[in-house]
C-alpha cells in the first residue's frame, strides 16, 4: 500500500497470523454418465413429444456443472423423438440484458449453436401472460411462446436471497428467467421477503398459460458436480421440486467452523453463485429478512472469475476488496443485474485496497476485540470449493482439531505474498482494465 495512504491508525504492516491448510471430508454422490442418465430420464416424456414439435429449451446463466454436456444430451433426445428444439436464454436480466450479452454468458459455459447444433433465439422481447392471483402482471419470452412447448434445464438449489419450499430451480426459471429483463424486474419488485410465495404463485400462472413439457433438474454435490439428474414432467414439477430442494440442502458444502472474525474468499463469480458468493455458505446475506448467526465480523474478497464477465452482483455485501476486483468490473452488467434484483446493497463497492495483504490486514484490524495474531480467520477458494481451505493456526488449535471432518494437510506457516503484495498462491488478476473511473486524474 502507498505509505502516504493511511486508513488505519498505525498502518497495515503489522504481522499477520500463521495459518495451515486443511482438508474436509465431504460426502459427494456423483452421476458418472450424463448421457446415459439423460437418455434414461427422457423416457418419461415418451408419448408427450409429437413429431415436428417445436420446443424452447430454457438454459440459464448460473455455473451449472457439466451444463453443455447436459444440454447437448437433452436436445439430442428431443431430436430423436422427432422434435425441433431450439435454445432460449432464460436468465432474466443477466448478460447486461442484451441478446449479445446473454449469448456471451452461455458461450462461457460451452453452450453455443455450434456445440449444441440447434438454433438459438436470444431475443429480449416479451409479451403479457396476464396477471397472477395477487394482481402482478407477468411478462414472458416472446420467442419461447412461439414454440409448441417449453423445456427448462436448471440446477435446483437453495436460493441466495429467500428460503421456501421452492427456491432456485425449474419453477424460478419459468417464473423469472423466461421473463427476460422486463419480467424479472416486475417480479423482483415484489421483494425477496415475499418470494417464497411469489415464485410458486407466478409459476402456477405459467403452467396455466404455457405448455410446459417438463424440465430437466440437476442437484449438485458439495464438490460442484452432478449428484442427481432428473426429468420432471410439467404437471409434476410443483410437487417434485420441493423434494429436490431438500435433497440439495442435504448435499451442500459448508464451513464447519463458526463464529468467525474474518472470512477471506479468493474468487467471486456468477459462475459460482447468483450472488457471486453463496450466502448459504458465508452466512452474509444482502436481504434484511434473513439473519444468519454464521455471519462473519468481516468479509474480505480478492478476485473476480473470468467467467463472470465483469458481473460482480453481490460484491456489496463484502467489507473489503482489492484493486484486482474493482478494475475488472463491467458496471453495465453489474448494475443492470443489481437493479433488476431491487436489492441495491448488492451493487455497492466495498472499501478497496491495492493488494491481498492489505485486504487481509484491514479486515483483521477492524474486527472489534480481536487478537491480531490469533483471529478466528478462514480462507476459502470460493463458496463452491470447500474440500480444502486455510485456517488461522490459533483457530485450528482451539476449534479445528475438534472437528472430525477436518484433517491438517501440513504444518502451520506464514502467509506468503509476492512482491506486489498479493498472495503467492493466487494467479495474477486477469484482464486488468486500468484504474477505476473515480480515481482517474482530472485535467
Amino acid at each position: 500500500m502507498d505509505p502516504d495512504f493511511t486508513i488505519v491508525e498505525g498502518g497495515l504492516s503489522f504481522p499477520l497470523p500463521r495459518w495451515r491448510r486443511v482438508a474436509q471430508t465431504i460426502e459427494a454422490p456423483r452421476v458418472d454418465s450424463v448421457g446415459e442418465a439423460v437418455a434414461r430420464e427422457m423416457r418419461k416424456l415418451d408419448g408427450r413429444v409429437r413429431q415436428g414439435m417445436s420446443i424452447a429449451v430454457g438454459v440459464g446463466s448460473r455455473g451449472v456443472a457439466r451444463l453443455a454436456e447436459i444440454v447437448r444430451a437433452a436436445v439430442g433426445e428431443l431430436q430423436r423423438r422427432g422434435a425441433r428444439p431450439f435454445i432460449v436464454p432464460a436468465m432474466g436480466s443477466h448478460g447486461g440484458a442484451t441478446p449479445e450479452g446473454q449469448l456471451e454468458v452461455l458461450r462461457g459455459y460451452g453452450v453455443t449453436p455450434e456445440a449444441i447444433d440447434v438454433p438459438f433465439d436470444a431475443s429480449m422481447e416479451t409479451v403479457s401472460l396476464g396477471t397472477t392471483s395477487s394482481g402482478m402482471p407477468l411478462h414472458w419470452s416472446r420467442a419461447a411462446l412461439r414454440a409448441d412447448a417449453v423445456f427448462p434445464i436448471n440446477r435446483v438449489k437453495p436460493h441466495t436471497d429467500f428460503h421456501g419450499e421452492v427456491e432456485s430451480g425449474l419453477s424460478k426459471m419459468l417464473a423469472i428467467g423466461f421473463g427476460k429483463q422486463k419480467g424479472a424486474a416486475t417480479v423482483h419488485l415484489r421483494g425477496f421477503d415475499t418470494f417464497h410465495e411469489v415464485v410458486p404463485e407466478t409459476a402456477r400462472l405459467v403452467f396455466d398459460k404455457v405448455n410446459v413439457l417438463g424440465g430437466l433438474a440437476t442437484v449438485e454435490n458439495a464438490l460442484e458436480d452432478v449428484a442427481h439428474l432428473e426429468v420432471v414432467p410439467g404437471d409434476q414439477i410443483p410437487r417434485r421440486e420441493p423434494e429436490l430442494v431438500r435433497m440439495s440442502k442435504s448435499l451442500m458444502g459448508s464451513i464447519p467452523i463458526e463464529g468467525l472474525d474474518v472470512l477471506l474468499v479468493d474468487y467471486l463469480g456468477k459462475d459460482i453463485s447468483g450472488m457471486v458468493m453463496d450466502p448459504n455458505v458465508t452466512g452474509r446475506y444482502a436481504v434484511r429478512h434473513i439473519i444468519d448467526p454464521r455471519n462473519p465480523k468481516k468479509l474480505a474478497v480478492l478476485r473476480l472469475t473470468e467467467r463472470t464477465h465483469g458481473n460482480a452482483c453481490g460484491l456489496g455485501v463484502a467489507d473489503v476488496t482489492t484493486r484486482a476486483v474493482v478494475e475488472n468490473i463491467d458496471y453495465q452488467k453489474y448494475w443492470t443485474n443489481v437493479v433488476a434484483s431491487t436489492e441495491l446493497t448488492n451493487g455497492k463497492t466495498p472499501i478497496w485496497v491495492p493488494d491481498d495483504r492489505s485486504a487481509i490486514a484491514l479486515a483483521i484490524a477492524t474486527c472489534p476485540r480481536v487478537d491480531r495474531l490469533a483471529p478466528r480467520l478462514v480462507r476459502i477458494e470460493s463458496t463452491l470449493h470447500l474440500r480444502e481451505f486455510w485456517v488461522a493456526e490459533a483457530l485450528w488449535q482451539s476449534d479445528g482439531l475438534a472437528q472430525p471432518s477436518l484433517r491438517a494437510l501440513g504444518d502451520a506457516c506464514e502467509m506468503a505474498f509476492a512482491s506486489d503484495g498479493n498472495l503467492a498462491d493466487l494467479p495474477a488478476p486477469y484482464g486488468k482494465r486500468g484504474r477505476p473511473p473515480w480515481t482517474a486524474s482530472r485535467g
